[in-house]
C-alpha cells in the first residue's frame, strides 16, 4: 500500500492522503487493467483542457503539446451554415471549424474529435477536412439515434461513435450489452462513447469481441481516471490529459 501511495503521490497527493486506501485499490485495479488496453489505446484531450478555454485555438494547441493523440471540441453552425465551435447557442466571436482545421493541419499526428452538437450542415466539415487534409484524422462523438440518418446522408466518409445514455445498473448484464452491441452495427457506428459511471470492464470486452470500440468520457480527476483506466476502453477521453498519460505511464512500470 505505501508503495502505491508514493507512486501516486506525484501526480495528487492531498487526494490520496485522504482516501489512501481507496485510492491503492482502485489503482491495483487499473494496473492490472493496463495489459489490456488495446494497442490503439488513445487518450482526447476535451475542449478546454488543462486550464484553456472552451472552443478556443488554445485548447487544440495544448491538446497536442500535451501528447493527446486526440483534440476535441464542440460544433454548431451559424445562421449561414458556417461551423463554429461552440457548445451551446449563442456564443460570441466564436472560432470557426475553418480556424480549427488549419491549427489541427499544423500538428501531423493529432486527430480530431467533433463533438456534434447541431447536424444542419455536416458537408462542411467534410468539404474543410478535404481542404486541410484531414480526411482520415477526425470522426465524430454526440451523435445519438435521432441524428444517424443525417450523418449518413451528409458524411458517410466520417466514422462515428453513438453517443447513448447507458443504464449503469445493467453494464455487466451480458443481454443488455449485447443489446447495445446489436444497436451500435445497425447504426453503422464504430463504436460507443459513454459516460464512464455507465461502462464496466465487461463492456469493453464483448465490444471488442465483436471489432467495436468504447470510447468514455470525463475523466476530470485522479480517481475516476483510476476507474476508467480499470475498464480496459479504446479511448478515455479527459480534461487532464497531461496527468492522465503521466499515470497510465507509472502504471505501465
Amino acid at each position: 500500500m505505501k508503495k502505491t501511495v508514493k507512486i501516486i503521490a506525484g501526480i495528487s497527493a492531498a487526494v490520496i492522503l485522504s482516501t489512501s486506501v481507496t485510492a491503492g485499490c482502485m489503482y491495483f485495479a487499473a494496473k492490472k487493467s493496463i495489459v489490456k488496453l488495446p494497442l490503439n489505446f488513445t487518450v482526447t484531450a476535451h475542449t478546454g483542457c488543462d486550464g484553456t478555454a472552451d472552443n478556443s485555438i488554445e485548447s487544440i494547441v495544448a491538446a497536442n503539446n500535451t501528447g493527446a493523440e486526440i483534440a476535441e471540441f464542440d460544433l454548431r453552425f451559424d445562421s449561414s451554415g458556417m461551423g463554429i465551435l461552440a457548445h451551446d447557442e449563442g456564443k460570441e466571436n466564436p472560432v470557426t471549424l475553418e480556424e480549427a482545421f488549419s491549427t489541427v493541419a499544423f500538428f501531423p499526428d493529432l486527430k480530431v474529435n467533433v463533438d456534434c452538437k447541431t447536424t444542419d450542415n455536416l458537408k462542411e466539415v467534410y468539404r474543410l477536412s478535404e481542404k486541410y487534409g484531414l480526411t482520415d484524422r477526425i470522426f465524430y462523438t454526440g451523435i445519438e439515434e435521432k441524428d444517424v440518418e443525417a450523418v449518413k446522408a451528409q458524411t458517410p466518409q466520417i466514422p462515428y461513435y453513438l453517443n447513448y445514455d447507458v443504464d449503469a445498473s445493467k453494464k455487466n448484464d451480458s443481454e443488455y450489452i449485447n443489446s447495445l452491441i446489436s444497436l451500435v452495427k445497425e447504426k453503422g457506428a464504430v463504436g460507443l462513447n459513454v459516460k464512464f459511471t455507465g461502462c464496466s470492464k465487461k463492456m469493453t470486452e464483448m465490444f471488442r469481441e465483436e471489432g467495436l470500440g468504447v470510447s468514455v468520457w470525463t475523466a476530470k480527476e485522479l480517481f475516476t481516471m483510476l476507474k476508467c483506466i480499470s475498464f480496459a476502453p479504446d479511448n478515455i477521453t479527459t480534461k487532464q490529459p497531461e496527468m492522465l498519460i503521466k499515470l497510465i505511464k507509472h502504471l505501465s512500470k
